[in-house]
C-alpha cells in the first residue's frame, strides 16, 4: 500500500487524481470517455494525456481506444495485458457477450491444456483482434440462442459471463472447430462427467434444434454410460432420416450408424481411450 501511494506521489497532480480516481472505481481497463469524465478534457487533450501515460509506463494500450493501468508493483511496464477473461470483457463493452468454446471449456476444467485462444460469442458481428500477443476471436450469435450463461468470478472484484457447464458441452459439439475438434469435446465431457446434468443437456440441445448436436449428444452420452435409456429416447425422437459426421473437421469417412444417423469418422476406440486416461 505504502509502494502505491509512493508511486501517486511520483506523478503530476493530474495524473495521479486520474490513476487515483480509476482505482476507487475498481476500473483499471478503460477507454477515453473515462479520462474526459474524470479530468473534464476534450478528446485531443485526453488521447494526449493517456499518450504521456504510456511513456512513463504507468498504461499500456490494450487495443486503439482501450487501456489498462499498470499495476505499480510491475514498475515500469509497456506491454501489460491483465486478465484476458476481463479483457475480453470490456473489448465487447461488457453486455451483450459471453466466453465461450475452448475458453469455456478451461474455466471449467474441462481441458487438460490451456488455450492459445481467448472465444466469445457475441450479438454483434467483430473481427478477431490480438492484444498483446493473446488471440481473441468473436463468434456472432442471435440474442434467442443466449441461454444457459453464468457469471465466473475473475478475481473478488472481477466477474465475466461465461456458458454454464451444459452449454459449453452443447457448444462444443455445434461447432467442434472452436474447442479443437469433437476428441477434445468428448474429454471435456467425461472429465466432468458427474457434475453434468443431464436433464439440462438434453434440453438445450432440443431448444437449439440442431440435427448434428443431438445425435453427437446422443452417441457420446451413450458410449460413456452417462444418459438413461429414457433420456436416449428424448433425443432420438428428434432425430431425422439425414446422416452427419461426428467430427466435422475429420474427412469423410468411417462406416454409418443408423441409431445417431451419424457417419463415424472418429473411432469408438479413441473416444473411449479418454476414460482410460
Amino acid at each position: 500500500m505504502r509502494y502505491k501511494y509512493n508511486k501517486l506521489k511520483s506523478m503530476w497532480p493530474q495524473a495521479a487524481h486520474f490513476v487515483s480516481s480509476l482505482y476507487d472505481q475498481n476500473k483499471p481497463i478503460f477507454r477515453l470517455k473515462e479520462v474526459q469524465k474524470i479530468l473534464h478534457l476534450n478528446e485531443f487533450l485526453s488521447s494526449n494525456f493517456v499518450q504521456k501515460l504510456i511513456e512513463i509506463g504507468v498504461v499500456s494500450r490494450l487495443k486503439p481506444g482501450l487501456f489498462i493501468l499498470v499495476p505499480f508493483e510491475l514498475g515500469k511496464e509497456r506491454e501489460y495485458a491483465g486478465n484476458q477473461l476481463v479483457v475480453a470483457r470490456e473489448i465487447v463493452g461488457g453486455k451483450g457477450y459471453y466466453l465461450s468454446y475452448g475458453t469455456a471449456m478451461e474455466i471449467h476444467g474441462m481441458v487438460t491444456q490451456p488455450q492459445l485462444v481467448v472465444y466469445v460469442t457475441t450479438l454483434k458481428p467483430r473481427r478477431p483482434i490480438n492484444v498483446l500477443g493473446t488471440e481473441f476471436r468473436f463468434i456472432h450469435s442471435q440474442k434467442k440462442f443466449f441461454f444457459g450463461l453464468s457469471d465466473h468470478w475473475v478475481t473478488k472484484q472481477e466477474k465475466v459471463r461465461v456458458s454454464n457447464l451444459e452449454r459449453t458441452v452443447i457448444d462444443g459439439l455445434k461447432e467442434p472447430k472452436y474447442c479443437g475438434g469433437l476428441t477434445e469435446v468428448a474429454k471435456g465431457l467425461w472429465m466432468r462427467r458427474h457434475d453434468i446434468k443431464v436433464d439440462q443437456l438434453i434440453k438445450y440441445a432440443v431448444k437449439l434444434n440442431k440435427g448434428a448436436i443431438i445425435r453427437r449428444l446422443g452417441y457420446l452420452l451413450e458410449l460413456y454410460n452417462i444418459a438413461s435409456s429414457d433420456d436416449l429416447d428424448i433425443l432420438r425422437q428428434h432425430l431425422t432420416e439425414t446422416y452427419v459426421r461426428l467430427d466435422p473437421l475429420l474427412p469423410t469417412e468411417g462406416k454409418f450408424l443408423r441409431k445417431w444417423r451419424l457417419q463415424l469418422n472418429v473411432s469408438n476406440e479413441e473416444l473411449l481411450s479418454v476414460v482410460r486416461t
